[in-house]
């Protein structure tokens, strides 16, 4: 049986006999790959990497807090370098590269668990970087070292003279996975145990300080205007509206200047500019977009608001029952669906998402020149709508992105609008 896969992580095809397409989901991102049985495994053609993705040494998670595709490095997912083709293993990391290196990205290393056992020659760590050419190296924002040891190092001053000063600046060093959420959205990630298990015993054996208790401040002058980080029932006590000022600036811009703006939601903004806007917003400031040249600001800011929520706009209590739709007849997910919004969603949770949702149609509606269809939106805003208390798993990203579709397709059905 071939089997394509979509980047929300959706196959098709056929089988051999040329049945009817099968539909489901892929646990990871296996572009292009077919699903071999044991006995295959051996004879896998050079297309074939199901020998080299089963591992999930590489992986997909999501955004960051900029809005840049998070790929995901598992040294511990290693296999004893005697039972890992390494070449094959470089030939899956470009595949899985060349999904997204067209947009900005950064890359996640979780380094423990790499052994002598497991650990690739040098050789080939040279030639991965030297292979890895400017395609791939323009759009990387950040490549994150997470517990670096002394190897590490050595490996720093080897390819320091192979690394452009450019380059060099991306690489960041991460002691304890609690940093990683000044950056991303740390319960997108599927840690490997391991490594949490590393983590919980440098934390309990250095006790270093977070370093992240003053940067927002939790007194209650500070919360009247808060935005960011909050529940939308204490914007509202604040503002005295339901919509919050900064979903509602940001939607009334990008419906008056960014229908036609090709890959609006998919492409990021600078860091900085948002890191202001976001602190403008949450000191109460109105802001006025147009003072921006990059219309990407206002809506990778409307992104970042809505995952930056407590608690996620489609509420935890529905994820479950959301994530157990997928699979059912597509009557009866727009009827559970509809039940779902009208009788468990909270009435304001409600009317936001109505709002932001209707903004969103209208962007499809234009996605002849914005190059933006329901099922690209649905993959930038599902993991934003909705996720679990604990970690997401990579298992259900696609259910997620699947119900954001649905909710995207049928708009006017569950949201009534036809005869509001």
């Amino acid at each position: 049986m071939t089997l394509l896969f979509d980047v929300a992580g959706n196959f098709y095809g056929q089988d051999r006999e040329g049945r009817l397409p099968v539909n489901g989901l892929c646990s990871k991102l296996h572009f292009g790959c077919r699903i071999l049985s044991p006995e295959d495994e051996d004879e896998a053609e050079p297309g074939d990497y199901h020998d080299i993705a089963r591992h999930g040494i590489i992986e997909v998670a999501g955004d960051d807090v900029y809005g840049r595709k998070v790929i995901v490095f598992s040294a511990c997912k290693l296999p004893p370098k005697t039972e890992l083709n390494h070449q094959r293993l470089f030939e899956f990391m470009k595949m899985t590269l060349d999904q997204y290196v067209e947009m900005d990205y950064v890359i996640v290393y979780f380094h423990h668990g790499m052994t002598s056992k497991n650990k690739p020659k040098l050789s080939w760590m040279v030639q991965v970087y030297r292979e890895l050419d400017r395609k791939y190296k323009k759009n990387l924002k950040a490549l994150y070292l997470v517990h670096p040891t002394n190897f590490i190092r050595i490996l720093w001053n080897i390819f320091k003279p192979l690394i452009s000063a450019k380059f060099g600046r991306k690489v960041m060093y991460v002691n304890y996975l609690h940093e990683l959420k000044a950056h991303l959205h740390f319960d997108q990630l599927k840690v490997p145990p391991l490594v949490l298990q590393y983590n919980a015993k440098i934390l309990s054996t250095q006790k270093p300080s977070y370093p992240y208790g003053g940067d927002v401040q939790r007194n209650n002058s500070s919360l009247k205007t808060q935005q960011f980080g909050v529940s939308l029932s204490l914007i509202k006590e604040n503002y005295k509206q339901v919509i919050p000022p900064a979903v509602q600036q940001t939607v009334e811009f990008l419906r008056v200047h960014a229908l036609d703006s090709e890959g609006i939601f998919r492409r990021t903004a600078n860091a900085a500019t948002l890191k202001q806007v976001q602190q403008r917003l949450n000191n109460g400031e109105t802001i006025d977009f147009t003072e921006f040249s990059d219309v990407t600001i206002a809506a990778v800011t409307l992104k970042t608001f809505l995952r930056d929520l407590s608690e996620p706009i489609l509420t935890f209590e529905l994820y479950e029952p959301i994530i157990r739709l997928h699979g059912q007849e597509k009557d009866e997910q727009i009827l559970q669906a509809k039940r779902m919004l009208t009788e468990e969603l909270p009435e304001d949770n409600y009317t936001v998402l109505k709002y932001i949702l209707d903004l969103l149609t209208e962007v499809a509606a234009h996605s002849d020149k914005n190059k933006m269809t329901t099922q690209n939106l649905a993959i930038c805003f599902g993991p934003n709508l909705i996720w679990p208390k604990g970690q997401a798993s990579l298992n259900t990203m696609g259910h997620v992105n699947t119900f954001a579709l649905l909710l995207l397709d049928n708009f006017d059905e569950l949201f009534n609008t036809a005869t509001s």
